[in-house]
């Protein structure tokens, strides 16, 4: 079973100035969802936000997680959505 914990240790590791929170509320390890806040999102859409949180976690999306609801932000934007 994977964990919120380890796939929060992945993002914060590969994705530069990242603070992620990741959650798995169906308590399954397989249904996962984050906030992650990373200055790589800056000057990116919002789909290549999640092509970038996505290429970071790698082969764990095919073979270790079902679901991963994101919401993502840049550094300037995460004091605004508080």
């Amino acid at each position: 079973m994977f964990s919120a914990e380890r796939i929060q240790r992945i993002l914060e590791e590969k994705l530069p100035a990242c603070t992620a929170r990741v959650a798995d509320p169906a308590n399954d390890g397989h249904h996962f969802q984050a906030e992650v806040v990373s200055s790589a999102f800056e000057g990116c859409s919002r789909v290549e936000q999640h092509q970038l949180v996505y290429g970071a976690l790698g082969d764990h999306m095919r073979e270790d997680i079902h679901a991963l609801q994101l919401k993502t932000y840049t550094p300037d934007r995460w004091p605004h959505t508080r």
